[in-house]
């Protein structure tokens, strides 16, 4: 029973959130203007910059945003029980990532569709750029060598999902060649959708594997190398090819899937074995305080969000008022997603009794994406007489397709990022679409096989940064928000005062890792660790030196008047 009280907690903030908070940001503060002609039209050239229909890029955008973390922070962080996850999960999507994903997405638009590294130039300074650009591609890095590896293990834990993912691919190419044509949007949403799923049932008597070494490389290692190479493909296709297409079918694929969970809960109305605030905790376990913070980043509020909105995002909208659909829809979709992961990896559809999720959530780490596979599944199955065969096919296809998208729009993400580079310091070797899509595949391979051996897992080495690095990278991004609001002479608190909460958590946090890392003798993420920390604080104090002088400007102004 205590399941539906979380559900209509969150559902309640959500609706509060889209309908009051996200309308007075977006008219009152950004001040969307549909009379604006954004990059999209602006800079249209087929590829990478087109007007896209707000719900198909909504589609994008949430997926993009998704990946596995709204499934994987909060299917950990419940260990510290329930309750303070929850409240992280809903007062964060409300407060923290709505307007942390609009204003992103707003700010890049206003300015050519430029990255919040780029954009960091305008609105603070060149040597601001210069720092916020290393943070963005670290963090770009981590997730796409990491993903790779989270897509793989999925590949071999879960070999019935591989038929379906990859049809996801060729459903996306017919549907995209579709809309080009002008075929209408729902029949092909619907059309698309059961195919989908056809293939989720089809895939779940046809489990698909590769053999166990092949040229060297194990299974695992070879998946990694061939997603690698589909992303560095899709990444240089237009955008209305695959990418958008894809994206929007995976967005309603989650929806149908969050659909049969929240239906289940109803149906079901389980109760909640996990403790509200876990005592029971193993000796050695960091603090709830701040690590909570980073652990729950989608879901809640997260720095590669920005990467996004300022990166895919801004080049596809079609008018400035789509961003709050977008953007903070966006956040509440995945706020959604997160929530109902928390209502999965609780109940008694993963252990029927405490003291046997305690024997599951033995220590922080443990559950995880397996836990929540097992208990939404079970919750699914319960719910809607689904065989739990095919509901857990259906969440992991899920867990994988969400961490494709993230992967291919990363990969994407990273080819801007060295195209930018190449613009500012005037170099055409790295303009070029092809040349920057290999370079960047080329040091996520490289971080991947020359970090991680034969596995290919060399990402997860530096992954304990992701946490820490990508709420930093959040906080870096409201305060560019806040930095042009202020120029713009509009009220920025609501931007500055979640900026200062996350910055303190997550370098707080940064902190802790340090000393751990210092400790177990892991000089390569300390002297990561501290580059993040030391780029945050100088990106922080330029930013304030700007502050100080436009206060000072406008107190000047106010004088002569």
């Amino acid at each position: 029973m205590q399941s539906i009280m979380i559900v209509l907690f969150g559902i309640a903030g959500m609706i509060f959130g889209w309908f009051v908070y996200s309308k007075f940001i977006a008219e009152k503060i950004f001040k969307m203007d549909d009379g604006f002609i954004t990059p999209a039209h602006e800079l249209n050239d087929g590829v990478d910059y087109v007007p896209t229909n707000k719900v198909v890029l909504w589609g994008h955008h949430f997926t993009s945003v998704a990946g596995a973390a709204p499934i994987v922070g909060p299917a950990i962080a419940v260990y510290w029980g329930w309750v303070p996850a929850v409240l992280w999960v809903v007062l964060g999507t409300i407060f923290f990532a709505g307007v942390h994903d609009m204003g992103a997405l707003w700010a890049s638009t206003r300015h050519k569709g430029k990255s919040m590294g780029a954009l960091s130039e305008t609105v603070i300074g060149k040597r601001t750029r210069a720092l916020f650009m290393i943070v963005v591609f670290l963090v770009l890095l981590m997730v796409n060598a990491v993903f790779g590896v989270v897509i793989a293990n999925s590949f071999v834990a879960n070999p019935t999902a591989v038929l379906p993912a990859w049809s996801a691919i060729i459903v996306a190419l017919v549907i995209g060649q579709l809309l080009k044509r002008k075929i209408p949007l729902v029949p092909l949403c619907i059309v698309g959708v059961a195919v989908l799923y056809a293939t989720i049932y089809i895939g779940s008597g046809a489990p698909i594997s590769l053999p166990s070494e092949l040229l060297g490389l194990t299974d695992k290692a070879n998946w990694i190398v061939i997603l690698f190479i589909y992303a560095a493909v899709a990444s240089l296709l237009p955008v209305w090819m695959l990418l958008q297409p894809r994206d929007f079918i995976n967005g309603m694929q989650l929806l149908v899937g969050l659909v049969l969970l929240y239906g289940a809960v109803f149906v079901v109305m389980p109760d909640i074995t996990a403790p509200a605030f876990n005592t029971q905790t193993v000796v050695d376990t960091p603090s709830i305080i701040p690590l909570l913070f980073v652990t729950i980043a989608c879901g809640a509020v997260s720095g590669f969000h920005g990467i996004v909105s300022s990166g895919t995002s801004s080049k596809q909208l079609n008018k400035e008022s789509d961003g709050r659909f977008v953007g903070y829809l966006g956040a509440v979709g995945e706020g959604c997603l997160a929530l109902i992961t928390l209502v999965a990896v609780s109940g008694v559809m993963l252990a029927v009794s405490p003291e046997e999720w305690h024997e599951i959530y033995s220590h922080l780490g443990a559950g995880s994406v397996s836990a929540f596979i097992t208990g939404g599944s079970n919750l699914i199955s319960n719910g809607w007489g689904i065989s739990a065969e095919i509901a857990a096919t259906l969440l992991a296809v899920m867990v994988v397709l969400f961490a494709g998208t993230t992967m291919d729009s990363g990969v994407r993400l990273q080819r801007y990022i060295i195209q930018e580079w190449g613009d500012i310091y005037q170099l055409k070797l790295l303009k070029n679409g092809v040349i920057a899509t290999f370079i960047a595949v080329a040091c996520c391979l490289l971080l991947a096989f020359g970090a991680g051996g034969a596995s290919g897992s060399g990402g997860m080495i530096i992954w304990p940064l992701f946490g820490s690095t990508n709420q930093i990278l959040a906080s870096l991004t409201l305060l560019v928000i806040s930095v042009y609001l202020i120029k713009l002479g509009r009220p920025a608190k609501f931007t500055l005062i979640p900026m200062s909460f996350v910055l303190v958590m997550a370098f707080f946090a940064g902190l802790i890792k340090l000393v751990e890392y210092y400790e177990q003798g892991n000089w390569l993420l300390v002297s990561l660790d501290i580059v993040v920390l030391v780029v945050s604080v100088l990106v922080m104090l330029e930013a304030w030196s700007v502050i100080t002088r436009l206060r000072k400007d406008n107190a000047t102004h106010k004088q002569t008047q």
